[in-house]
């Protein structure tokens, strides 16, 4: 039968001093940013294909993150396995590709196996190791350093520590591509559609707005009788007044509508035009809704009037739409 374990106090000094071993030395690595990290930036820069990430056990896995944030932000880029790339994948490598090579002790079997192969193809190769001497390290056109002191690990056995430098490094590399790219938000938006901050930045008001014989609106001549019935039948708790060109006069929404039942005003003898909120808030279809977002709450109000460039009215949305679509 086995003894039930349970933690000690002890485990959070040994927690805390993980992270302390981890740190520092991630903070080391900045001293070593120097002409090879510009020189894998420049290799990378000037690839006419794509970039392939490879490495072995836990570096396979930093491997395919290091894959994953540069494919993300405007570097193409995917990772292979260095025992399939032997079996047949090394095909998906050209002249015109970059290959990023990790192995902390710089021997990889898997790796050292088709390094000959990648170098005989033409394609560049950069190492990211942890010994500037070893194999890999001597086979690459550009050598990043990623030693650490010490592992984490208790026993100096299980990578921690080192594979820690090798993801920053990574994202070091990839932010640096980024900005030399000039890679932007929208461009972050668009090869993340599904996300949030890609239906934030994509996402326009003439996708979301209410538009034609849903727009709420009425003649200035109209009563306040009228303004209410459009307000009900179209759901949106607004209606805009417009003139006979459509040009927007002002707006009246279901709060001005609580407010006049409170002073007990006439809503079939009173003209929309003595109760209507002139010169309100609008916006234009091609705006951002988070643009919308921003004007609702700046505004304290939970609806907005759509208008071109003349002031026509074109459509009208509420803070219900945004929330379907996701933008809040």
């Amino acid at each position: 039968m086995n003894t039930p374990v349970s933690a000690t106090p002890q485990a959070l000094n040994l927690a805390r001093e993980v992270i302390s071993i981890e740190a520092a030395a991630v903070q080391a690595l900045a001293d070593r940013i120097d002409d090879n990290f510009l020189l894998a930036l420049n290799i990378i820069l000037s690839c006419k294909g794509r970039v392939i990430v490879s490495g072995m056990g836990k570096s396979g896995h930093i491997a395919r993150k290091i894959a994953a944030t540069m494919a993300s932000t405007g570097t193409p880029a995917y990772f292979v396995h260095p025992g399939e790339a032997s079996h047949g994948d090394l095909g998906m490598i050209t002249t015109d590709d970059v290959f990023i090579a990790l192995s902390y002790s710089g021997e990889s079997d898997e790796l050292m196996t088709i390094v000959p192969i990648i170098k005989r193809q033409g394609a560049k190769l950069i190492s990211l190791t942890g010994n500037p001497v070893s194999s890999l390290a001597r086979s690459a056109d550009a050598h990043l350093n990623g030693s650490v002191a010490k592992e984490a690990c208790p026993m100096g056995l299980a990578p921690t520590t080192s594979t820690t430098a090798a993801l920053v490094l990574g994202d070091a590399l990839a932010m640096a591509l980024l900005d030399a790219k000039g890679f932007g938000k929208e461009d972050f938006a668009r090869s993340h559609p599904g996300g949030s901050l890609g239906r934030r930045l994509l996402t326009h008001v003439r996708d979301i707005m209410h538009a034609g014989n849903k727009v709420p609106a009425v003649s200035e001549k109209a009563m306040l009788a009228d303004a209410v019935l459009e307000i009900t039948r179209k759901g949106l708790g607004i209606t805009a007044i417009v003139d006979e060109q459509q040009h927007l006069l002002g707006v009246y929404t279901d709060g001005d509508l609580r407010r006049n039942f409170e002073k007990h005003v006439n809503f079939n003898t009173t003209p929309i035009s003595a109760v209507m909120s002139r010169n309100p808030r609008s916006i234009t279809a091609d705006a951002l809704a988070v643009e919308a977002v921003r004007l609702m709450e700046e505004n304290n109000i939970s609806q907005l009037v759509v208008v071109d460039e003349n002031r026509k009215l074109v459509g009208a949305l509420n803070m219900l739409d945004l929330l379907r679509a996701k933008v809040i």
